[in-house]
């Protein structure tokens, strides 16, 4: 049987939600208020910021709690602080709003989360090969979701304090002991989901939209996606037709719907089929008055993964 090893939380959403939009910070920087400022395109990169930070940063997030990040559109005051900030660290390709501003306010003083681990091979979502810096220029769709690997997350973490400490050297050393810390809690949350997805007698989840490719390469899964890449998009009639008989062949025993997104969906395939739902957060922002942090958020993925695959 499996047991959790547990890990520390370091910061609840509610202390990250509680961090007021121009507070002052310890540390050398170029905002205002003395600190460095941080702007994050949506929570994850938030949550990361703020461990890899730690005092020495202020975080702003563009995606309100509660709200689906895709499509976010951004406010003048928003544009403003994209345009002033030490550091903007966003993926490209996620939220279109957020790279158009930072092409035309922060184009060298942003971090895109995507080629920081560009070592890293992508998850093939669509049947073919895709080539990150080729899909950006051109705009094609590829899987932006890399949070949902811890292993991303720790390279990303490493490279993060980095860039932080190139944006504010008097902190550098503060940093880079937190960009440490950091990638080692993700590297203990990998070592989780791998245990804990070792032996499944079921390999295959589907789920609401194309958002756990990364999830799904790392630990030896396979995606079934309901919608694309962005959730908002919907099956035709035929299409959940053949998704209906996917899940029944495969012996699937669950679809999963998430948060932040609508479960209709999700829920008329499970009914057709005649299997169960479970919620798969993936992790793209928090709800209004949530107790959790991406940790939190991640283990309970886990733990709903397991159920759902039947994991020992």
């Amino acid at each position: 049987m499996f047991t959790f090893r547990p890990l520390r939380r370091v910061l609840s959403s509610a202390a990250l939600a509680a961090v007021p939009l121009l507070a002052a910070t310890a540390c050398g920087g170029g905002s205002a208020s003395g600190g460095t400022e941080v702007v994050a395109g949506h929570y994850p990169m938030a949550w990361l910021s703020e461990q890899v930070g730690g005092e020495g940063v202020t975080v702003r997030t563009l995606a309100r709690p509660g709200a689906e990040p895709h499509d976010v559109e951004l406010t003048p005051r928003q544009i403003a602080d994209i345009g002033r900030a030490d550091l903007v660290v966003y993926i490209k390709g996620l939220q279109p709003a957020v790279d158009k501003a930072v092409g035309e306010r922060a184009a060298d003083r942003a971090l895109d989360a995507a080629s920081a681990v560009r070592t890293l091979p992508l998850p093939d979502t669509d049947g073919h090969e895709h080539d990150r810096d080729h899909d950006h220029e051109r705009g094609a769709s590829y899987d932006p979701h890399l949070w949902l690997d811890p292993s991303r997350m720790a390279a990303l973490a490493t490279a993060l304090g980095e860039r932080l400490a190139k944006a504010d050297p008097a902190g550098a050393a503060g940093y880079r002991a937190n960009a440490k810390t950091t990638a080692e809690r993700l590297t203990a949350l990998d070592e989780e989901f791998q245990a804990g997805l070792r032996g499944c007698k079921q390999r295959t989840m589907v789920t609401a939209h194309a958002a756990f490719g990364y999830l799904a390469d790392r630990y030896g899964l396979r995606q079934i996606p309901i919608a694309g890449i962005d959730p908002a998009g919907e099956p035709s009639p035929g299409r959940l037709a053949e998704l209906t008989g996917q899940v029944r062949r495969t012996g699937v025993t669950t679809v999963f719907t998430e948060t932040l997104v609508s479960p209709k969906v999700a829920q008329t395939l499970a009914r057709e089929a005649g299997v169960r739902t479970a919620t798969l957060d993936p992790v793209e922002g928090l709800a209004e008055g949530s107790g959790d942090d991406y940790l939190s958020l991640m283990r309970k993925n886990l733990q709903t993964l397991r159920t759902a695959l039947e994991c020992p």
